[in-house]
């Protein structure tokens, strides 16, 4: 695709944002979108190439905004086996096990969820990701198991992704997790941003980041004999960070059971159930899922809501706890 759009500035948009002027005015393209394309030298104001999404406008400025993409990849394609639990005309809702990336990158370029999704869907997906993230609203990190919604065109995309950035969809994640979380419910406000001694995981900053807001409760907890204490928790997020349910969980103290990258490197139990051990070993990944979605439907405006079951090695170890306290 290689497309110019032009604008003339009129009075009631002097002192806009630029970023916000193109959204107002380019209903199929969200913020994030246009401010990738302005990094990449898509924007012109009155002849002159503008970098910054911040940059104030005013009125008779004439604009240019090339809405193609530069250095566009090709998505190879790899059959996948889907969980498929809603699919119509605009979107459909995926069931994304455990192990599974959900779009391509360094160094991880095939039999990702998108190198499935084009196997099955082709070119019938939203673009506004770029070429690399066919159809991809929002993610779910590798090791967590649960519900992902897929947009089929950009019409779809650009209003799911108003519902993000609105807070208006709702996402409950369940774990189990070591020890107790206190108070046992509650709501935790903070900055997310990379760690300085270790770019690949997120921690908790004073100072910088993104808002991320956790709302957690403790469902149950577990305090066994030859079994360290253990809590299953509902999460319910307001903002959607990296990482952030792990990151905002080790800020309290705590970690999810078979979380590498958040939890002990190694648990050490001087006395400890045989079976429980089995059990905990036999999760993969972060016994974290990403249980309940509910959205409103771009097209009819319906409120959708969707459940899926907990996997099979959580489920385990959750039922293994429930029966020893019987």
């Amino acid at each position: 695709m290689n497309k110019t759009i032009k604008f003339l500035v009129n009075k009631s948009n002097d002192g806009k944002r630029i970023d916000i002027f193109l959204s107002d005015n380019l209903n199929l393209y969200t913020r994030s979108h246009i401010k990738r394309l302005i990094d990449k030298r898509k924007l012109k104001i009155n002849g002159e190439y503008i970098f910054k999404s911040s940059t104030k406008i005013k009125a008779d400025d004439k604009i240019q905004f090339n809405i193609s993409e530069v250095n566009k990849n090709n998505i190879s394609s790899n059959k996948i086996e889907l969980d498929i639990i809603h699919e119509d005309n605009d979107l459909l809702v995926i069931n994304k096990p455990k192990g599974l990336v959900v779009h391509p990158g360094a160094g991880n370029y095939k039999n990702t969820l998108a190198n499935g999704l084009v196997y099955k869907y082709q070119k019938n997906l939203s673009d506004i990701n770029g070429s690399l993230r066919p159809g991809i609203v929002h993610r779910i990190d590798k090791e967590t198991s649960g519900l992902l919604v897929v947009a089929k065109n950009n019409f779809a995309h650009s209003n799911l992704s108003k519902q993000f950035s609105d807070h208006t969809i709702k996402r409950r994640y369940q774990c189990l997790i070591w020890g107790v979380i206190r108070p046992l419910r509650g709501r935790i406000e903070t900055l997310i941003t990379r760690d300085k001694k270790n770019r690949q995981i997120m921690t908790v900053s004073d100072f910088k980041g993104k808002k991320a807001i956790t709302n957690y409760k403790t469902i149950k907890t577990f305090n066994l004999k030859d079994i360290p204490k253990i809590s299953f928790v509902e999460c319910e997020l307001e903002t959607g960070r990296t990482h952030q349910i792990r990151v905002h969980l080790k800020y309290k103290d705590t970690s999810i059971l078979g979380d590498a990258k958040y939890g002990k490197k190694k648990n050490k139990f001087k006395k400890i159930n045989q079976i429980f051990l089995k059990k905990l070993n036999d999760i993969k990944g972060q016994a974290l899922h990403a249980q309940t979605l509910e959205f409103t439907h771009p097209k009819n405006n319906k409120r959708l809501h969707f459940k899926s079951d907990l996997p099979r090695d959580f489920k385990k170890m959750l039922d293994f706890l429930k029966n020893l306290e019987n």
